[in-house]
């Protein structure tokens, strides 16, 4: 008897041993009923509007749509034909039930959301027998601005359609469900997507003043020191930007001073073949230790292969993640200790330090902060963490020698909320400009805007800004 797995492609295949090892049935399809769904997100909104306009030059076409969120419930689906919805009632492909690998084996939205990637499965490419009368073609729908996976478009069809054009429809829905919610969220742009860098850590690069902030930062430091004294493997998690990769590589160089630190980064989802190619003949090498950044937005076929090439290197490899539960279970499963990064508004004893040490780097000498600058910086919440302070600074000192209120940018004044459109963002920057002009009062700030003072606190309420003090 031939092992299907022989012939199918490495990603397939891969989802296969994934299907067994969570025990899936071969024959039956048992999925799970959740009965819940959530049709209150703007990504449900957004992709339904797509979904809708799609199956509209579709509706004499026997082709379900299906929008899914991240764990691979179904949320909705669209179809007109009538054989093809009672047949897909049969194998629970409805809305309220989950077709995550884990419930449903190998399927095409499954796949898509365990590699983060397009995903075609057809005919016998499924796991379980009862699917095998469908074409499955899915992609998944990242958020603009994070890239935190949402959910999945799925179309399905008989398998003895035509299937070359099924995979194009599901990627341009699941794009433009994307730009449709950028637009909704008034037009903020995504920032770069992953490139997957791959880089050496230097001593001389760790910044010293890490090592004496405070007490949240120095206990994360010194129980994921004490781990990885013990050759147990860490995995720091912490919102992006909160200094988890740094947090780890102090924490390794602080145990093995000499030793050579390597980041990976993670890349876009088609570009992990390369990125695992790239770096991972290192792995394993004497004296040499790899943190993995981002373990929990690795496509399943990735971190399979880096499962088992960690699982002969033990203790020489640190995963980060923002949650460890989204780390890939094979990679998880290897984890001894999880280390907590706290973010940086809770650790508000650190900014000034932190700033004086981006603000040394960038000018290469030390860079004065006015009262009401280091007040400012202090009391802001510091949604982008860490990253977001270095990029203040580095601008800030960049337009000064010494630093005051008018050389911060005006989202250090504003409370975070909900998102502006451009021309309340524009109003909101002028207020902020005005009033952080020395001596400036709301009169003169009315004046200059041609509003009245009333107008102006209404204003100042209305967006959160923090009058600074001097």
């Amino acid at each position: 008897m031939v092992d299907q797995r022989a012939v199918l492609p490495p990603r397939l295949a891969a989802s296969w041993q994934r299907s067994r090892q969570y025990g899936v049935s071969p024959e039956t399809v048992r999925p799970a009923f959740s009965g819940t769904v959530d049709h209150d997100s703007l990504f449900f909104e957004c992709g339904q509007e797509v979904l809708t306009g799609l199956h509209s030059t579709l509706a004499n076409e026997p082709v379900s749509l299906m929008l899914t969120d991240s764990e691979g419930l179904v949320l909705s689906r669209l179809c007109k034909d009538s054989t093809i919805i009672r047949s897909l009632d049969r194998v629970h492909l409805a809305p309220g039930f989950s077709y995550a690998e884990r419930d449903a084996g190998t399927n095409g939205l499954g796949l898509a959301l365990a590699d983060r990637a397009p995903s075609l499965v057809s005919a016998e490419e499924h796991y379980c027998t009862g699917l095998w009368g469908y074409t499955c073609a899915a992609a998944p729908v990242l958020e603009p601005g994070t890239n935190r996976l949402l959910g999945s478009v799925n179309l399905t069809t008989w398998s003895k359609s035509s299937k070359e054009l099924l995979l194009a429809l599901a990627q341009a829905a699941a794009g433009n469900t994307a730009a449709l919610m950028l637009a909704r969220s008034h037009g903020h742009l995504a920032p770069p997507g992953p490139r997957g860098e791959v880089f050496h850590v230097y001593a001389d690069r760790l910044p010293a003043v890490t090592a004496n902030l405070s007490a949240a930062w120095t206990d994360a430091l010194a129980e994921a020191r004490a781990a990885m004294e013990h050759g147990r493997v860490v995995c720091v998690t912490g919102e992006p930007g909160s200094g988890k990769a740094a947090l780890a590589s102090l924490a390794r160089r602080s145990v093995r001073p000499r030793e050579r630190i390597l980041n990976a980064r993670p890349p876009a989802p088609q570009d992990a073949a390369s990125w695992l190619a790239l770096w991972t003949p290192e792995v394993g090498k004497a004296d040499t230790c790899v943190i993995t950044s981002g373990a929990d937005a690795l496509p399943a076929y990735a971190a399979e292969e880096l499962a088992g090439l960690f699982a002969a290197a033990r203790g020489a490899f640190v995963l980060t993640a923002e949650d460890h539960a989204g780390v890939p279970d094979v990679l998880r499963a290897l984890v001894d200790t999880v280390v907590e990064v706290p973010a940086l508004r809770y650790r508000p004893d650190d900014v000034l330090p932190l700033a004086g040490h981006f603000a040394r780097e960038s000018r290469g000498r030390p860079v004065t902060f006015t009262p009401a600058a280091s007040r400012a910086l202090t009391a802001y919440s510091w949604p982008g963490n860490v990253r977001q302070l270095r990029q203040v600074v580095r601008e800030a000192v960049a337009r000064a020698d010494v630093v005051d209120v008018r050389h911060l940018p005006p989202e250090v004044f504003t409370s975070p909320g909900r998102r502006l459109t451009r021309m309340e963002a524009v109003e909101r920057d002028e207020i902020v400009r005005c009033l952080t002009r020395p001596g400036t009062t709301a009169a003169q700030v009315a004046s200059m805007l041609g509003m009245s003072r009333a107008t102006v606190y209404r204003k100042i309420a209305q967006y959160g800004i923090k009058v600074p003090r001097r």
